[in-house]
């Protein structure tokens, strides 16, 4: 979700250039922080994809404690 929301403001982002909300020196260092923040999180992810981590949806429960 985070890396699909990162993409939607990238969006944003571009629509407000095109629409001139922002200018080329407002806009360049913000698109490099979403692309930055992108990038972040897909090292995570990776990162968390290869290791044995899982979140606590994804425990087995105990059945003789239920």
């Amino acid at each position: 979700m985070a890396k699909g929301s990162a993409g939607e403001v990238r969006s944003h982002l571009y629509v407000a250039l095109d629409q001139r909300y922002l200018s080329e020196n407002e806009f360049a260092p913000l698109c490099g922080s979403v692309k930055e923040i992108s990038q972040m999180i897909s090292g995570l992810m990776t990162y968390l994809r290869a290791s044995g981590i899982k979140g606590t949806k994804f425990r087995k429960v105990d059945q003789s404690k239920t």
